[in-house]
């Protein structure tokens, strides 16, 4: 099971870069922390020699903070220009994406905002370098591909559950005492060490997807502490686990209606004959021409999904579709396997691991199966394609969590912060617009600007927009705040 929360661009999902901490020259520069050249991990070669890598101590509980700690592992390139403004943290969302992985690729996406930034990213707690945790192995990864995420009988109900419960216990065994400390809230407090660190006076910040919770959070615990802070991709604040999937099961449908018109087709009836294609292989799984794997039903929606996070991925979609419904079931898996990472010699990356130990430890919401089975109906009228499986994983993703949640939603309220920048995307599939709004209200009047860019895809900085690029740049680089409510189209 998936939850789809996590900023998964086509591209950067299939050219990240790994980079480990140590190796090099040292140097030891005013951070106080022992930068050195990123070493080349087993799955990709180093980043270029511009790239340097550090270890951060933290308390492994914050509120023993002279306790045990933890490493974080961190990556920056250094500012080009002579004026320089500081630091910028980024976190590219997940909860679980790697920021050591993904800087050097994103890097020129941002290159304008190193004139005067040194670009900074981390592995959050739990995360990749930073005591990542994996909570089962790849052919047991493998092997629950084959667990029906949509289950129709007692029988596939009782194995979707006992899956769920599997992989809690390995998260357990595998995580330990970690797994009660890697909520937002400490990757917030780990965040405000991070800026102590490198020196700044105050953290500039561009977060995308989960990353805007994570910088709404952290504004809300340290609101004297932001400097200039920018959310892309928004969350939405106010959405407990029924409303998070409820508003992807909303924004996916969207997404994938733009993606049918766009086609020639009718969205409604492109949409029932998707479900029904859909319907027919949890029936009977395609074939892929890779041995010993089938195209699930549950694998075909994450194939889905994935290239409409981008519209320039649409085409790879009418293709997976189109060989979907001649019994082909090659290229949607192929689609799935970029969003799950798994590589050709059947190695799974982490992400999702993480991202469940971290979300279950934030979430208090627990529904029941027959909770769950009550709230269907409604799904399967938002989406006939998404919304059965989002509803379903409602009840699956924290099913026997061993750890209690700590909130129903974030608390991102920051009145006496500087202006953030919130920006939102009004066709934006996996963080729907809606979330923009109300993160730029909930983070208090004056605080909370708003600025929207009516495009598609996940995210809005770097999708081709020059009005909302250039709004973007002038507030981080000049300390210009727009007026809110502009829209760049």
């Amino acid at each position: 099971m998936t939850r789809y929360v996590r900023w998964t661009a086509l591209a950067a999902a299939s050219a990240l870069l790994a980079a480990g901490c140590g190796g090099g020259s040292s140097d030891d520069d005013k951070s106080g922390l022992a930068w050195s050249r990123c070493k080349a991990t087993a799955d990709a070669p180093a980043p270029s020699s511009e790239w340097q890598c550090a270890t951060l101590k933290v308390p492994l509980d914050w509120s023993k903070p002279d306790g045990e700690t933890i490493g974080l592992a961190l990556i920056r390139a250094r500012a080009r220009g002579e004026d320089r403004a500081g630091s910028l943290l980024f976190n590219f969302g997940g909860p679980g994406a790697s920021g050591v992985s993904m800087m050097p690729s994103y890097a020129p996406t941002v290159s304008s905002l190193r004139e005067r930034y040194d670009l900074v990213s981390w592995d959050p707690r739990g995360v990749g370098a930073s005591e990542g945790v994996r909570c089962r192995g790849d052919k047991e990864i493998q092997a629950a591909e084959s667990v029906d995420a949509t289950p129709d009988t007692p029988a596939e109900e009782k194995a979707y559950f006992a899956d769920a419960a599997a992989f809690a216990k390995g998260c357990q065994k595998h995580a330990g005492k970690l797994m009660a400390h890697v909520s937002t809230a400490d990757s917030a407090r780990d965040m405000d060490r991070i800026r102590k660190a490198l020196g700044d006076t105050r953290t500039n910040y561009f977060g995308i997807s989960y990353g805007t919770e994570l910088g709404g959070t952290y504004a809300h615990l340290f609101p004297r502490n932001v400097g200039r802070m920018t959310l892309d991709a928004v969350v939405d604040p106010t959405a407990d686990t029924v409303g998070h999937a409820r508003n992807q099961a909303q924004g996916f449908q969207l997404a994938l209606n733009g993606y049918l018109a766009s086609t020639g087709q009718d969205p409604r009836a492109g949409s029932r004959k998707i479900a029904a294609l859909l319907r027919r292989i949890d029936a009977r799984p395609l074939p892929t021409g890779t041995p010993g794997r089938k195209l699930t039903q549950s694998l075909a929606i994450t194939g889905i999904i994935l290239p409409l996070y981008s519209k320039d991925s649409w085409p790879a979609l009418t293709g997976a579709l189109e060989a979907a419904e001649k019994g082909d079931g090659s290229e949607l898996l192929v689609l799935a396997d970029r969003y799950n990472e798994r590589d050709p010699s059947g190695r799974y990356g982490t992400t999702t691991h993480s991202q469940r130990v971290i979300s279950c430890l934030d979430d208090r919401q627990r529904p029941t199966p027959d909770e769950t089975k009550k709230l269907l109906p409604r799904f399967e009228e938002i989406s006939p394609v998404f919304g059965t499986s989002l509803g379903w994983d409602t009840a699956g993703w924290c099913h026997d969590w061993p750890v209690a949640g700590q909130h129903d939603t974030p608390e991102v309220s920051a009145p006496d912060a500087a202006p953030i920048l919130v920006v939102g995307n009004t066709g934006d599939p996996a963080t729907p617009y809606e979330g923009a709004r109300r993160m730029a209200g909930e983070l208090g009047k004056g605080v909370g600007v708003l600025l929207t860019w009516r495009g598609q895809g996940h995210g809005a900085y770097g999708s081709g927009s020059d009005c909302l690029d250039s709004t973007v740049n002038a507030y981080l680089l000049d300390g210009s705040v727009p007026k809110d409510g502009k829209v760049c189209s």
